[in-house]
């Protein structure tokens, strides 16, 4: 096992980062988060077609890079740093690993070199408010049709196909409608993280297609929760490291008593104290890449390690941060209140700290 990059890994990394510091920075961010599609179009082809990042864990006879989870996890730590407003997490981690484990080699065939072009813009609903308006499908001739809501679904307003499950005659399964299908009605959800836009997605007899074998959707969702749950980990691994180093730097500036705040040891435990937290969560979620990558039969307890640790980490350091910077810290013109809003949102996305404890203590046997 080698958890550490390659030379040519780490040169994606810096790759990345120049092109979101160029493409993603704050001025850009709060521009997008007052728009409702939450993204720049012309910065999502030139992720596609430039760095080809849309189609980095794709087959390559799916249209795709064929490079790994690992690579994937490199370049969603470094989006995390950089606060990157796209429909990327949706498309690539949610619908694309969804398509890729439902066994459906002709859907996969249609929607994955589209993915993987940036021509596609795709998602995964599967988070439901409560069973009264649960998502159903229900048998139309050779086609299907489903009825019911699905809240909370990344990117729902812009994707061009969902994926949702739904219970069908033969329990959960997974079905594809296109974004503007009949029936289908889509509205923007208010949000405390206006950089991750999330949909509520009502169907009303809305024409839809199956994948993957009827019955499956538990066993396939299942193992998309646990590549997603790697995946935000990494996001948010880059995100502490931006408020890290935030913090850092503030504190070797401000000057109080005539001597920088970082030299008072009250300000030199917090940072040293939010850089070990950094350093756990990056081991953390990297293992739990690797597993991903590897297929190890660790994943589960991995996964569910990783998201509880970064997700708090993420989300301590956040605030931290804030308080290192003061007063400032709590203005809306000083950034570090959109990754506090980030690191709590994402605490919560799939599962908080305390569901996967929970689960990580069940898998082991506690």
């Amino acid at each position: 096992m080698r958890l550490g990059f390659s030379e040519d890994q780490e040169e994606l990394r810096r790759f990345v980062r120049q092109f979101l510091e160029e493409k993603s920075p704050e001025s850009a961010v709060r521009e997008l988060m007052r728009t409702d599609e939450g993204y720049d179009e012309a910065v999502w082809r030139q992720m596609a077609e430039q760095l080809g990042l849309q189609g980095i864990a794709i087959d390559e006879r799916h249209g795709g890079g064929g490079f790994t989870f690992r690579e994937l996890v490199l370049v969603l730590e470094e989006m995390g740093r950089a606060l990157l407003c796209a429909p990327y997490f949706s498309s690539v981690v949610l619908a694309a690993g969804a398509l890729d484990r439902s066994g459906d080699e002709a859907a996969c065939e249609e929607l994955l070199p589209a993915i993987a072009s940036g021509d596609c813009i795709a998602t995964l609903a599967f988070e439901e408010e409560n069973e009264a308006h649960g998502t159903v499908a229900i048998a139309d001739g050779a086609g299907w049709r489903l009825r019911g809501e699905k809240s909370y679904v990344l990117d729902g307003h812009v994707a061009d196909a969902v994926l949702v499950a739904a219970r069908s005659p033969k329990g959960l399964s997974l079905f594809r409608c296109a974004g503007d299908a009949e029936g289908l009605e889509r509205a923007l959800l208010p949000t405390l993280d206006l950089t991750r836009k999330q949909a509520r997605l009502a169907f009303s007899g809305t024409p839809a297609v199956a994948i993957g074998r009827a019955g499956d959707g538990t066993r396939v969702l299942g193992e998309v929760l646990h590549l997603a749950a790697v995946a935000l980990a990494a996001e948010q691994v880059g995100g502490t490291q931006r408020c890290l180093d935030m913090a850092v730097g503030y504190a070797k500036e401000r000057m109080q008593f005539g001597r920088p705040i970082g030299s008072f040891q009250a300000i030199k435990h917090r940072c040293a104290d939010l850089l070990l937290e950094c350093e756990t969560a990056r081991s953390a979620a990297y293992y739990a890449g690797w597993c991903a990558a590897a297929g190890d039969d660790d994943l589960p307890i991995a996964a569910a390690m990783a998201k509880a640790h970064c997700s708090d980490a993420y989300y301590r350091t956040a605030a931290e941060n804030i308080q290192i910077h003061g007063g400032i810290g709590f203005t809306w013109e000083h950034p570090a209140h959109l990754y506090f809003k980030r690191a709590k949102s994402g605490q919560l996305m799939f599962g908080d700290s305390a569901h996967h404890r929970a689960r990580l203590a069940d898998l082991v046997g506690l």
